[in-house]
């Protein structure tokens, strides 16, 4: 079982050395839990394998671009995994189900408390997600449940690009508005 900040050491010497004994303890920690993680978000055995294995490529690969102070290596490691999922989906041209993506990813080492805190927060932001206009709703969905472009959404709603930044950009600072109400 690796902890939070091994897992951040093993990334940083891999990016700095290109180390395949700490690419190997990644893999043995990661591979299993993003196959399941997978496998929950629907995917059968054989895509998640897939799926998994990709997404370790990246991060052997992308090792360099990894920075402790923005995401855990947990989290960095999980969007690799989420967005090689929808490459996925979209090789196999089966919709993407955002109420999937929504969840929040709990470790298994994650105690009853943080686990009861993830949930209250999913339902939290599913709220607030419900409470935004239907114009800022779908170039949510589209920009982070689909993982489409700006322009790409532009393109499909027929909008200028600034308007879908604009509607963007006012519906996080709505959603963030009201998470950091939640916290005071």
């Amino acid at each position: 079982m690796l902890s939070a900040d091994e897992a951040a050491d093993l990334i940083e010497v891999i990016a700095a050395r290109q180390d395949r004994a700490a690419f190997a303890s990644l893999f043995r920690h990661f591979a299993p839990r993003i196959k399941a993680f997978i496998m929950r978000g629907g995917a059968d055995a054989e895509s998640a394998q897939e799926v998994s294995q990709e997404a370790l490529i990246m991060v052997w690969r992308k090792a360099a671009s990894f920075d402790r102070s923005r995401a855990s290596a947990a989290t960095w490691i999980y969007t690799i995994a989420r967005n090689k999922r929808i490459d996925l989906l979209r090789r196999n041209a089966r919709p993407i189900d955002t109420e999937d993506w929504l969840t929040v990813f709990a470790p298994e080492e994650e105690t009853a408390d943080k686990s009861i805190l993830a949930g209250q927060t999913y339902t939290r932001v599913k709220e607030l997600l419900g409470g935004l206009s239907a114009d800022q709703l779908v170039v949510i969905q589209k920009a982070f449940f689909e993982d489409k472009t700006h322009t790409v959404i532009a393109e499909e709603l027929s909008l200028p690009l600034g308007t879908v930044k604009s509607r963007i950009r006012l519906a996080l600072g709505r959603l963030r508005e009201a998470l950091e109400k939640d916290e005071t």
